[in-house]
């Protein structure tokens, strides 16, 4: 569906972007360090370490098969010893596997850990947004609710609108779940994710 592909777009653009530019990703900040040598030797050692981290994370993450527990397992001890965004990124294509595998606690604790590792806000948004679906599967719509909040970013109003407006039908808030759907129809979003959710409108009650 549309509302996935965008989500799923968004997160190619993101593992894109980073393989490129992994010596941005590392956390940190050089102290103590005046003379040029001494900085020319951190920023080698910074691209290096960054080169490393980013062919770990490409290997663990491509060798995950759901039907053999030492590749999940592999990516989950990656994502946990690197608190950065190829952590996060991790975690994200774990909780994926956890989700198909019908695993929501583990998924969840997968995306949680993510959204604290990244400070890449489109990441986080992408992040937040999985994580308010497998909430929503776990049917726990307050919460979903709750996870909403912490999407920020532009271009996310009509899948926001769209989880949303299923966590409120799922507590029978068939009139907030209208207004949901409305306003992301009403978004500057695709016109065939606007379709789609006023053709939830339309089959609403009443």
């Amino acid at each position: 569906m549309e509302i996935y592909s965008n989500e799923d777009r968004q997160v190619s653009a993101l593992k894109h972007f980073f393989s490129q530019n992994g010596k941005a990703l590392m956390i940190g900040a050089v102290l103590g360090v005046g003379a040029l040598v001494g900085w020319n030797y951190w920023n080698n050692l910074e691209d290096r370490s960054a080169r490393d981290t980013s062919a770990a994370y490409q290997k663990v993450t491509t060798a995950i098969n759901s039907s053999q527990p030492a590749t999940l397992e592999a990516a989950a001890n990656f994502a946990s010893a690197n608190n950065n965004t190829y952590g996060a990124l991790a975690a994200l294509d774990l909780a994926k596997h956890y989700v198909d595998a019908n695993q929501l606690d583990k998924a969840a604790a997968q995306l949680q850990a993510g959204i604290k590792d990244t400070k890449d806000e489109n990441l986080q948004a992408v992040l937040n947004l999985r994580l308010a679906r497998v909430q929503l599967q776990q049917k726990q719509p307050d919460t979903v609710l709750k996870t909403l909040e912490n999407v920020k970013g532009e271009g996310w109003t009509a899948i926001i609108a769209d989880i949303r407006g299923e966590a409120l039908l799922s507590k029978g808030d068939t009139q907030g779940a209208r207004e949901a759907w409305e306003k992301g129809s009403a978004s500057d979003a695709s016109s065939t994710l606007k379709e789609m959710l006023q053709m939830k409108v339309n089959n609403l009650p009443g």
